[in-house]
């Protein structure tokens, strides 16, 4: 039992579950509230139309002479989206069986219905799928149930128990949400999808967006520390700097015990194997390096 939701909890509602949805004309005002009561409500309940037309939005605002509308809350287009019909009563479920109410509000099985002597209009949502219920409804539509449902099941502290399809409610002749001709859904399975669902924990916040990666700026190579560093007989910290960086671009196979600070006939020939492999470098590959080696080198 609870009070129903204004229409801006619904849409708050209906936002916070990332459900696409369109308001229609003056839904938020438009309602037979002055036929009866609206609530308090117990449960949301699922009808099909009966056509696979496109756009029913003004048939289920207006309704026809024999049932003035609107007919529902909720009309549930081919695509997923909810289109905001009403808000308040709507002709969607008529009388059905107050034992079906009463198993709706404890959460229980539903029983079989065989009589119609409770006004369903002051007590349900209703949603009114886009399909003539002679075939399954769309992925899209059955996706964006699951998560009505789960919406306003989550609003009320309810379970999926207060899911029911029009067909369960006692309306003669009934059997809508149909999946063909005569036959309607199997409504338990319903509503373990709405409680897998609502066991979900609702919708999820989506991370907030990443600011773009700024990219770690490559080190400067280090300063070029002159060409007389890099002759026969120098053995300094240059000449170790040099070999192991020649290590790292693949040429540690001159070394046989790993670059040191002796500059010897490894070190040019490692060297001058680099510059070769270099279109920039080959026309003085001599095996000393420069400023220009030493920059492509540590680049």
């Amino acid at each position: 039992m609870a009070t129903p939701m204004t229409a801006v909890q619904i849409v708050a509602q209906l936002k916070k579950f990332g459900i696409r949805f369109k308001e229609y004309k003056n839904w938020e005002t438009h309602n037979r509230n002055h036929k009866g009561k609206w609530g308090p409500v117990h449960g949301l309940m699922v009808h099909h139309t009966g056509s696979d037309s496109e756009d029913q939005r003004e048939l289920l605002r207006s309704g026809y002479r024999a049932l003035p509308g609107p007919l529902c809350h909720f009309g549930l287009a081919q695509d997923g989206v909810i289109h905001l019909i009403g808000w308040g009563r709507a002709n969607h479920a008529g009388n059905g069986d107050d034992d079906v109410l009463d198993a709706v509000i404890a959460e229980k099985s539903i029983p079989v219905d065989d009589e119609a002597n409770t006004d369903g209009n002051a007590r349900f949502y209703g949603v009114e799928v886009w399909y003539s219920g002679s075939h399954e409804m769309s992925p899209a539509q059955y996706t964006a149930l699951r998560l009505l449902s789960a919406a306003v099941c989550s609003f009320h502290g309810w379970t999926e128990g207060s899911v029911i399809g029009h067909g369960e409610w006692g309306s003669p002749g009934k059997w809508d949400p149909g999946y063909r001709p005569g036959k309607m859904m199997d409504m338990d399975k319903v509503r373990s999808d709405v409680k897998e669902t609502l066991g979900k924990g609702g919708p999820t916040k989506p991370n907030p967006p990443r600011p773009p990666a700024v990219p770690t700026p490559k080190p400067a190579p280090p300063a070029f520390p002159g060409r007389q560093f890099f002759r026969s007989g120098a053995k300094n910290k240059y000449v170790t700097v040099l070999g192991q960086q020649l290590t790292k671009k693949g040429y540690g196979k001159f070394y046989e015990q790993g670059p040191g600070p002796q500059w010897t006939a490894v070190d040019r020939a490692a060297v001058k194997a680099f510059q070769l492999a270099h279109k920039e470098l080959r026309k003085d590959a001599d095996g000393y390096p420069g400023p220009v080696t030493w920059r492509v080198l540590f680049s």
